[in-house]
């Protein structure tokens, strides 16, 4: 496993859709290993291959429950809705407030290639949607409301 470089904002890679995974490859394994390690170095709880320089529809997350691997993610349904304080990896040092669904139904593969549906509510929703966003060449901050603050800023919620 190895720490991979985040790209941060103003890269043209994160501007780009990401394309399809067919088949599980040593070198897709390794990615997904090196994209956790990464991501668990930065403090992050989510971390989409675009992020990593990789335009590969791949996202990994981990809100505290368990690891999830997604493959080829579609969001399948939202609902509800939530407004809260968003941070990124690719924009580093800084927080923004987002409304994202409060709860969201994702279909993807796993890391066997195997279908998988991962539902969740609060967090993760927020991070299912934030990363799917990702591998679309989205930003969260195209969904900021008010202004860009810095994430050491008191920040009242």
């Amino acid at each position: 496993m190895a720490l991979r470089n985040v790209r941060v904002r103003g890269d043209e890679i994160l501007t780009k859709t990401a394309k399809e995974i067919t088949e599980m490859t040593p070198r897709i394994q390794e990615l997904i290993e090196d994209m956790f390690e990464t991501m668990y170095e930065s403090d992050g709880v989510g971390l989409a291959a675009p992020q990593v320089g990789i335009r590969k529809r791949l996202v990994v997350i981990d809100c505290g429950d368990d690891p999830i691997v997604l493959i080829n993610p579609v969001i399948l349904e939202t609902s509800g809705e939530q407004t809260g304080y968003e941070g990124c990896l690719s924009v580093p040092g800084k927080v923004g407030q987002v409304t994202r669904p409060n709860y969201a139904k994702v279909k993807a593969l796993d890391e066997n290639m195997e279908e998988i549906i991962v539902e969740g509510e609060g967090l993760l929703a927020r991070c299912l949607c934030h990363e799917i966003d990702h591998l679309d060449g989205k930003l969260y901050v195209d969904l900021v409301e008010g202004d860009l603050l810095d994430a050491e800023a008191e920040v009242e919620e």
